[in-house]
Order: C-alpha cells, then sequence, then structure tokens
C-alpha cells in the first residue's frame, strides 16, 4: 500500500436503525456487539464484546492488557454513571527509584516502568456486573472465536501493525508473539491468537479474579519484571476500578458529559464553556475565524488541565469553580479575535489556589459510551509469554517533576487520555453516545464533532466526516494541524495570524483521532449511526 496517501477515498452515508445499534472501528468487533443485542444483551453486554473483540482485531490500539473508561446512560432513570477501569502505579516504583537508575526528566516510552496495572478486565466484569443481562461466557464468546478461528486483518489495521512490528514488538519481551515470522500480517491475511484466545475463556469462566489472580497474574508480573519493571503479583491482586460521578456542563440546550480525572475529559469540557460564548451558526465551520476560535478556547483548556489533571486521590481539583461559567467568561477575555497567543497559562479559578473507542445503544434505550487503549498502539509491547496481549505504557503520563500534579507515586493513577462522552437533552434524555480516539486529540475531537451536531446540525457520519484541526501534543503552545480537506488559503491565513500551521494527508491523517457516533432522533425514535473514515469501522444496526 501507498504509504502517503490513503489507497481510496469513499463517501459514507449515516447508517439509520430502530432498535439497537453499535459502532467502532472494526466491522468484526461491531458484528460481534450485535450479535450480542440480538440475543438480547444491553449496551453494556454489547460493548464489552465489542472491546474484547477490539483487542482480537485491533491489537495495534487495544486490548485487555490496557486501560478502560466508560460513561453508561441508564434507559428507565434517566441516570449517568461513570466507570473509571484505569489501573495505578506499583507499589514499588518511586521517583526516587528512577533518580537512582538515572531516569531525571522522562521515562523512555517502552519501558516496563510505564506498565501501570491494566485496568480494562476489572472494568469490563464490574461493568457486566451492573449493567448486564446476559452471561459473561456468551458475552466474550464472539471475540474467542475470532481469536481461535483466526480474522482477515483490515487494511488500515494492517499498516499500523507494520510499523508496531518494527518498533515495540520487534525488541520486546514476547513481542514475537502478535507478528508472523517476525512481521505484521498484511491486508486480508488470517491472523490467529491462540494465547488471547486462552485469557478470554479463562476470563469467562473466572472473572476479574482469573485475570488478577493465578496464572494470569504471574505471567504478567513476571513479564514485567524481565523487562526490568517492579509490577508485582501483589499490585494486580489489590486492583480495583472505581465507579464515580461524571462530570458535565451545558452547551445551547444539551448537558455534555465526561469522566472526571483522572481523565482529560476536563479539556473538552473546558473548551465548550469558552465556545459557547460565540455565535457559531453567524461564523462559517471551516472559515478562519471559527477555526482560530477554537483553536484559541483549546490551548486555554489545555493550559488547565495539563496543569489539573491527576489522581484526585492525591492531587484534588478544583473541579466546580474550574466549570463554572462565570471561570469561562474570564478565560475567553484572553483570546484575541485577530491573533494567536502561543503562551497561556493556566488559570486560578478559585482564590490561593493510541485507542479504540465504541458505543453501544441497546432496545431498551440504555447507551454505553466506551473506550480502551494501550495508549501507544501496542503500549510497550511486552506480552505475558503465551497469553496473547500487551501490556500497556500508560504511565509514560506520569510527570517525573515532584512538584506537579501528576508527579508518579506508588499507587497512583496517570494522566489519562481516553474519554468518552455522552449528550442529553434539558430533560434528561439521551442525545448521543459519543468519542474520538487519539490521545490529546481526543477533547478537541469531542468539540469539533458536538459543534458539527449541535451548532451545524449534521448528521453523524457528516459530523466525523469533517475535516479537523489539532494541537499537536495537547501542548498550549504547539503547532496546529490541519487535516487535508481544509482549504489552503485557510491555513495561510492561521500563519499570518501567529500560528504555527501544517497541512496533514494520507496515513498520517490519524493524528485527527478516530471517532463513532449514535445520535437519538427525538422526532422519529430512530438511530442514527456514524463511524469515522480515518479508519476501518462502521455502524451496524439491529434489524
Amino acid at each position: 500500500m501507498d504509504k502517503d496517501v490513503l489507497p481510496f477515498a469513499s463517501r459514507r452515508s449515516p447508517v439509520v436503525g430502530r432498535r439497537g445499534m453499535v459502532a467502532t472501528s472494526q466491522p468484526l468487533a461491531a458484528q460481534a456487539g450485535l450479535e450480542i443485542l440480538n440475543q438480547g444483551g444491553t449496551a453494556a453486554d454489547a460493548a464489552i464484546a465489542t472491546a474484547a473483540a477490539l483487542n482480537v482485531t485491533e491489537p495495534t490500539s487495544t486490548g485487555i492488557g490496557g486501560d478502560c473508561f466508560a460513561l453508561y446512560f441508564e434507559a428507565s432513570t434517566r441516570n449517568v454513571t461513570a466507570l473509571n477501569g484505569s489501573g495505578r502505579a506499583p507499589a514499588g516504583l518511586s521517583l526516587n527509584l528512577l533518580q537512582k537508575q538515572g531516569f531525571d526528566e522522562t521515562l523512555p516510552p517502552f519501558h516496563a516502568h510505564t506498565i501501570t496495572v491494566p485496568g480494562a478486565c476489572a472494568a469490563w466484569c464490574d461493568l457486566h456486573t451492573r449493567h448486564g443481562k446476559l452471561p459473561l461466557a456468551d458475552v466474550l464468546a464472539p471475540a474467542i472465536h475470532l481469536a481461535e478461528d483466526g480474522f482477515p486483518v483490515a487494511p488500515i489495521t494492517a499498516y499500523f501493525w507494520a510499523l508496531g512490528a518494527s518498533r515495540q514488538l520487534s525488541t520486546a519481551l514476547g513481542g514475537e508473539e502478535l507478528t508472523i515470522d517476525g512481521r505484521a500480517p498484511h491486508p486480508g491475511e488470517i491472523f490467529r491468537n491462540p494465547g488471547l484466545a486462552h485469557t478470554l475463556r479463562e476470563v469467562a469462566e473466572g472473572g476479574a479474579n482469573a485475570f488478577y489472580q493465578g496464572q494470569i497474574a504471574t505471567a504478567i508480573a513476571e513479564a514485567v519484571q524481565d523487562a526490568g519493571g517492579v509490577l508485582s503479583e501483589e499490585d494486580l491482586t489489590n486492583h480495583c476500578s472505581t465507579w464515580d460521578e461524571p462530570i458535565s456542563t451545558t452547551y445551547r440546550d444539551y448537558r455534555i458529559w465526561e469522566c472526571p480525572p483522572n481523565g482529560q475529559g476536563l479539556t473538552a469540557l473546558l473548551a465548550l464553556n469558552i465556545m459557547e460564548g460565540y455565535d457559531l451558526a453567524k461564523i462559517a465551520p471551516l472559515s478562519t475565524k471559527r477555526l482560530h476560535l477554537i483553536i484559541e478556547a483549546l490551548r486555554l483548556a489545555f493550559a488547565d488541565t495539563r496543569w489539573y489533571i491527576a489522581d484526585p486521590v492525591f492531587s484534588p481539583l478544583p473541579l466546580e469553580e474550574l466549570l463554572s461559567k462565570s471561570y469561562a467568561a474570564e478565560r475567553r477575555g484572553l483570546i484575541n479575535p485577530q491573533q494567536a497567543t502561543l503562551d497561556q497559562r493556566y488559570g486560578t479559578p478559585v482564590a490561593d489556589s493510541d485507542t479504540v473507542y465504541l458505543t453501544a445503544v441497546d432496545e431498551y434505550g440504555n447507551a454505553c459510551s466506551f473506550i480502551n487503549s494501550n495508549y501507544m498502539g501496542f503500549g510497550t509491547g511486552i506480552v505475558p509469554k503465551g497469553w496473547g496481549f500487551t501490556l500497556q505504557n500508560r504511565g509514560h503520563g506520569f510527570s517525573l517533576d515532584p512538584t506537579h500534579p501528576n508527579a508518579l507515586a506508588p499507587g497512583k493513577r496517570p494522566y489519562h487520555t481516553i474519554i468518552p462522552g455522552l449528550a442529553t437533552h434539558e430533560d434528561g434524555s439521551l442525545l448521543a453516545s459519543f468519542g474520538v480516539m487519539g490521545g490529546f486529540m481526543q477533547p478537541q475531537g469531542h468539540l469539533q464533532v458536538l459543534q458539527a451536531l449541535i451548532d451545524d446540525d449534521l448528521d453523524p457520519q457528516a459530523a466525523l466526516d469533517r475535516p479537523r484541526i489539532c494541537i499537536v501534543g495537547g501542548n498550549p503552545e504547539g503547532n496546529v494541524a490541519l487535516e487535508e480537506g481544509i482549504p489552503s488559503r485557510i491555513l495561510a491565513n492561521l500563519t499570518k495570524m501567529g500560528h504555527h500551521v501544517e497541512k496533514i494527508r494520507g496515513y498520517e491523517r490519524a493524528l485527527f483521532g478516530r471517532g463513532q457516533i449514535i445520535l437519538v432522533d427525538p422526532e422519529y425514535g430512530v438511530l442514527w449511526g456514524g463511524s469515522d473514515p480515518r479508519a476501518d469501522g462502521c455502524a451496524l444496526a439491529q434489524v
């Protein structure tokens, strides 16, 4: 395949259905979720089935060796709950240890010390216990079948698998388990993963205990320690997910929901609060003026969250004040409508003071917005011997500055980039379940697709098709990437305003994330689904 440009350009229509729907980045995974919905499963059951199938079909981004977060909308109560399935740093890992080993400023991205406890499996099981309906063995059956019998690898997935094979997997302990004789599978080639099938069977029969205790836990701890890390079986045994109060803000006539820190959903809410002060209906969507305001709002939001977001158990933050409309107005006042401001700093709202996304809606009206990640592609690339999954490198998100709220500490959760989203009407009914994966692109994607849905009245597929901008790395002073499709004159105009702008095309468009949306049409009561054209996936509806 051409490495510079995608080999096709296509137009997708939104998918419309009357009952349930699943949308994600792999058709076989979406089919697994739909199979569970057709058996009478809930949105939670479908989300878990889809996540497990994604571990099989897209291990380049996700897996049971990573973390996940979920927002769940319960139709009968119109209640939204947030599940934090992120793991914690090993008890034996400290800044003092890293300094003694010569790591003063940063950890290498694939070092064994970046492995935090994998939280995904516990979160799958906790979501199933609270909101599931079918037996866990039935929910995981489609993924087990895909892993045992094999599946044809999708084109875009094959491209990124090859990058991972030459990067992490080529040097990581056990990395060859996710290759074919040391190479990535080709597009359309069948890949089988008996080790992962074994893992999923153990979890199907024994639940989370089968993963965090016994053979799998021993293999994880041994792999990490053999690679130079300190994660122990006790760290795994002590792990637990948390059910948290979601955070939210109003935007126009809707309420937007995110998971609270240690995730970065706060960034999207802060930017939405700032943008709410502008009449975007009078500003063309891809105009210089609209894009400048988006960039500046995101710079201000990242300036706050790159400082404030950390594990709240260790570093509580002033959420109520940060999300207040008065604080948003104060921050909005810092935007120069004619000029870029590249040196924004975090505010003081009080005195003294790589990834897959999926969404599922079931026939009962429940919705699950779900995101699961290894972080940097295959994570560390380290595979516990014989178990068929890689271990994440989420600990790379810690700061090694001891004065920073997000400083590494034993038992602490790091700054997390992965964020699911939900939107509801004023009466609490569901508008949409949505998300855009992709590191620091995620809150930027949330802002842009919500504006497309709410301000510009686009359908979910059109909202995902629209070209995006990205402040690279979530750095308030960073370069701004503009996706191919945004006119060159706009790039020139933004450059004149002081933005450091670059145009991105081809496979590098992965920078702009891959989103999924399921929207509920209040007039007809049907579901409208969209799936990002930057990935291999689709939305599928129940018949």
